[in-house]
C-alpha cells in the first residue's frame, strides 16, 4: 500500500524548509552553510516523500545521491535532478563541525529554483490520483 500520508507530511516539511530559503537570500544575514542546510533538508525531505509515494523504504540517510539512486532503481527518471547532490556538504552531519569554505558563494537564486522545481515534481507524483 502506497503511503501518501507519509509522503504528504514529508512534502509539507520540505515546503517549510523551502519557504525558509526564500527568506534567506541575503548572505550578510544568513551564512551559506545555514542557507545550504535548509536547501539540503528541503531536497532530502522531498526525495523521501517521492519514495514514500512509491511505497519504497528508504534508509536513514542525508545523502541525496543515495536517495536519487534509489528512485532511479525504482524506474523513476531523476536524470535532471542529479545537480542537487551539490547540496550534500550542507547536510546535518556536517552542520555541527567545522564547515569548509566551498570556494565560491552558493548561488542562492539557482538553488531556490532547483529546490522549487524538485518540490513541484514530487508534488505531482505524491498524490493519490496521479
Amino acid at each position: 500500500m502506497v503511503n501518501y500520508e507519509e509522503a504528504y507530511l514529508l512534502l509539507t516539511a520540505a515546503s517549510r524548509d523551502f519557504r525558509a530559503l526564500q527568506g534567506m537570500t541575503d548572505p550578510g544575514v544568513f551564512a551559506d552553510e545555514i542557507f545550504g542546510f535548509h536547501a539540503q533538508q528541503a531536497a532530502e525531505k522531498a526525495l523521501k516523500a517521492w519514495l514514500s509515494a512509491l511505497d519504497v523504504e528508504y534508509p536513514r540517510t542525508h545523502d541525496l545521491t543515495m536517495l536519487l539512486a534509489l528512485l532511479e532503481a525504482h524506474a523513476q527518471d531523476v536524470n535532471l535532478l542529479f545537480d542537487i547532490v551539490e547540496l550534500n556538504p550542507y547536510a546535518v552531519q556536517y552542520r555541527y563541525g567545522a564547515f569548509d569554505d566551498m570556494g565560491s558563494p552558493i548561488d542562492r537564486a539557482a538553488v531556490i529554483a532547483r529546490v522549487r522545481d524538485l518540490i513541484a515534481v514530487v508534488g505531482s507524483k505524491a498524490q493519490p490520483d496521479r
